[in-house]
């Protein structure tokens, strides 16, 4: 007996010619086993194979015809499903946003209007937001109203502008108050992070078209750093913002947004504080304790904190500081005071108050040859910095610290990665966590003295 295998089933020929098929039980019942049902019997092999072709061609004309129908069909479902699927233009949202409308006033919790991301810039769902001094500093003194504050922020992507393509729907972020183009003299330059586009924005406009994306029935309400992170969505640009592990606690890492990494980057970046030198800080408030964080992990021997508000010790010594001096108790000079104590002044000295009268006793409390003062601070009034020439010819050296000389995009990444693999802290400069309506007690205790850090949660 021969046997003949064809695609649609076993055919068996026996000895008398006699032939019938043993369908193939991977078929379905259908057509295709129909065809096969009954074959002629009176034929030989060669005849009868001769005579089926025709049968079996229009049978995979048939099945081809069919099959590119439906290849047609889920083609035309695939397209419709990718048209329905693709980002419908984000419109304007109204939300809450704490507002100031004038100097020193308390904030006013007011509706607004949140225009969409206007090209190269994202709109952004505030999950946490902190308090800085800065925000106070500019609440107090300036004459941009009404504004929108904050912005030392974490949240989540909510829509795209025209031209992003570093950021999705759903990307964490965090926002900055000064940008990094990577394109500009500065960014390229590898030496500052001083972005000629996207710097520190003081008109409380957007740096793209220099308008503004609040407005309350109609008339604008200004921005402040570009960022204004004081409502419950924002819009910066995408130059402003970093993205982050989706692993990390936003509620915690806001704080890398602005105050601690100034002054960890001042620390490292800086100053490049070595191992077994000595260091006085001035001010001991969120920067000032970063600083003190930063050169204990440089391995500093003697890290010196200068404050006026007593209660800040304690809290100091989980971040290094070794010994603490209160100008209000001492019979000298502060600068005198430190020299004495460290034989001649440290290798390195930090102004973290905002007081340019404070410089100048920071730049003579360093030694000579090569000491050096970094500022930090912003200062409300008198921006004039005066010193003697003698500090300078002496070899002391002054410089300035805008974010610790850290470039955003390119660095805070790996300030969120030490802060996961528990190198740095941060949890512990949180003082106080408070709902977004509260906010205006997160002033209060800025403002006396009360805080490191108060994390303001939006609402859920």
């Amino acid at each position: 007996m021969k046997k003949i295998q064809s695609k649609w089933g076993r055919v068996e020929v026996k000895n008398k010619m006699e032939s019938k098929t043993k369908p193939n039980p991977e078929l379905e019942t259908g057509d295709a086993q129909e065809l096969t049902h009954q074959l002629p019997t009176n034929s030989s092999p060669t005849n009868y194979l001769h005579s089926s072709f025709p049968l079996l061609s229009f049978c995979f004309l048939s099945f081809s015809t069919v099959y590119h129908r439906k290849k047609e069909q889920l083609n035309l479902i695939k397209v419709s499903a990718k048209m329905s699927s693709s980002p419908k233009e984000p419109n304007v949202i109204t939300c809450k946003a704490m507002v100031a409308w004038e100097a020193g006033k308390e904030l006013v919790m007011e509706e607004v209007q949140v225009s969409p991301p206007q090209p190269h810039e994202i709109r952004v769902k505030v999950v946490c937001t902190s308090l800085c001094r800065t925000d106070i500093t500019a609440w107090e003194s300036q004459a941009i109203f009404p504004r929108i504050f904050g912005h030392e922020a974490s949240g989540i992507v909510e829509s795209v502008g025209k031209g992003v393509t570093e950021f999705v729907e759903g990307d964490h972020v965090l926002t900055v108050f000064t940008g990094e183009c990577k394109t500009c003299k500065h960014c390229a330059s590898g030496k500052s992070n001083m972005c000629q586009v996207l710097g520190l924005e003081r008109r409380g406009v957007m740096h793209s078209d220099e308008g503004t994306r609040f407005s309350i029935k109609g008339k604008p309400v200004y921005h402040y750093c570009a960022v204004s992170s004081f409502s419950e969505y924002t819009v910066v640009h995408s130059g402003c913002a970093v993205k982050v592990s989706p692993h990390a606690p936003l509620e915690k890492i806001c704080l890398l947004s602005c105050g601690l990494a100034a002054g960890l980057g001042a620390a490292w970046n800086v100053a490049d504080i070595s191992k077994g030198s000595t260091v006085v800080i001035f001010g001991l408030g969120t920067v000032g304790l970063a600083v003190a964080q930063g050169a204990k992990l440089r391995g500093a021997s003697q890290i010196i904190g200068v404050d006026t508000n007593p209660q800040k010790y304690e809290k100091a010594k989980v971040f290094g500081v070794t010994e603490f001096l209160n100008p209000e108790d001492c019979k000298e000079p502060i600068q005198q005071v430190i020299k004495r104590i460290t034989g001649g002044g440290t290798d390195y000295s930090f102004e973290c108050i905002g007081d340019t009268g404070m410089v100048a006793t920071a730049l003579q409390s360093c030694c000579d040859g090569w000491g050096l003062t970094v500022t930090l601070g912003v200062p409300k009034m008198k921006p004039e910095i005066a010193a003697h020439y003698s500090a300078f010819i002496s070899g002391r050296t002054l410089k300035g610290s805008l974010f610790g000389g850290w470039k955003p995009k390119s660095d805070l990444p790996s300030l969120v990665e030490k802060y996961m693999n528990e190198e740095i802290q941060v949890d512990e400069f949180i003082t106080h966590n408070l709902p977004f309506e509260d906010i205006n007690e997160a002033f209060s205790l800025m403002r006396e003295g009360k805080c490191l850090r108060c994390v303001i949660h939006m609402p859920k």
